[in-house]
């Protein structure tokens, strides 16, 4: 009877360790309570885009409110608007990404990176095969739209001289994001370096009548929170938030997966087979790291070999990069050598 007894007890308290393991983790990814004290509003600049789930997850979540933020986000027709929307203070932070922070650096802008919400592999060339082009060497001479100063053109010019093209073997056309279908469709250009979910469209509207190519030869792109110096340096507190709602995000992204789907589909109006098709080309992680930093330092390369940018020295990246509100956020997801 003792040991009958005793193995009941142990069996027991197993369990309420077991229960209280389980309700500290769904604490900490859906926190019931909000944070006491003064709530705070930020503005967020942003292209509407699947990169942004997180955003919108945290959002529908009640994750921002439960952090005592109230969040509104801006739309703009790129990264690089949102960027300039940020130095022109209309927005407290903008969603861009790493080639944005990179043509800043060098021009000395007083910016950082305060976190990556989103890894993607989301651009492609997308071009006519009714006006002859069926390989990439058939660009030749022809006229390519692309939204100027953005990381799409340097995907572009990455893209070509992989294939022993140059930029100097194209006449290149200034194509927004969202006008990336219509250029396409009605002849003012023969190709187009766009990203998701424009290529769907085109691809939809289009059908045969057009071809496909990854254009970031596998290399991930990196979608930034930028904030400029002086803001981080003037909330600490308000960052620290953010982040953590956006990791509590990142949490629910990986343990629902389907749900997410669903909530950014609803956001942005999406099809319901769309998302789904696209969405193992992005890593949704909250993060910092030195892999973005060498990425940069190719971009700066290239944007300085392309008589791009009024400098000719790379400036020490790790600088633009404020990583006290992640490591307080989410230690271990810091991964940058100083």
């Amino acid at each position: 009877m003792h040991s009958k007894k005793k193995r009941k007890i142990i069996i027991l308290a197993v369990g309420l360790l077991v229960i209280a393991v389980l309700l500290s983790t769904f604490l900490y990814v859906n926190p019931l309570k909000p944070l006491t004290g003064k709530t705070e509003s930020i503005s967020v600049g942003m292209l509407p885009n699947e990169t942004e789930s997180l955003i919108y997850v945290a959002n529908n979540q009640k994750y921002f409110a439960a952090n005592g933020l109230n969040v509104t986000y801006q739309a703009y027709p790129s990264g690089l608007a949102a960027a300039q929307a940020l130095l022109g203070g209309h927005v407290n932070i903008a969603m861009s990404t790493e080639f944005i922070l990179t043509e800043e650096a060098l021009a000395n802008a007083s910016l950082y990176a305060i976190g990556t919400s989103c890894k993607f592999l989301s651009f492609f060339l997308v071009a006519r095969t009714d006006e002859g082009i069926n390989t990439i060497s058939d660009l030749n001479d022809k006229i390519i739209g692309v939204s100027r100063g953005t990381i799409a053109e340097f995907y572009l010019g990455q893209f070509l001289e992989l294939n022993r093209l140059d930029l100097s073997n194209v006449t290149l056309v200034n194509v927004p994001f969202v006008q990336s279908q219509n250029a396409l469709a009605n002849g003012t250009v023969n190709a187009v370096l766009t990203l998701e979910p424009y290529v769907n469209q085109i691809e939809t509207f289009l059908g045969s009548k057009v071809t496909a190519w990854p254009a970031q030869a596998n290399q991930f792109g990196y979608n930034d929170l930028l904030c400029t110096m002086a803001w981080a340096q003037q909330n600490p507190d308000i960052i620290v938030r953010l982040l953590k709602s956006l990791v509590q995000a990142e949490n629910f992204v990986a343990n629902h997966e389907n749900e997410a789907i669903n909530i950014v589909k609803l956001e942005l109006n999406y099809s319901n087979t769309y998302l789904p098709s696209v969405w193992p080309n992005y890593q949704f992680s909250v993060s910092l790291d030195q892999s973005q930093v060498l990425a940069m330092q190719d971009e700066a390369r290239w944007l300085i070999s392309n008589d791009m940018i009024n400098s000719t020295a790379l400036p020490n990246f790790v600088n633009y990069m404020y990583v006290n509100g992640l490591e307080s956020a989410s230690p271990g997801a810091v991964d940058i050598i100083g």
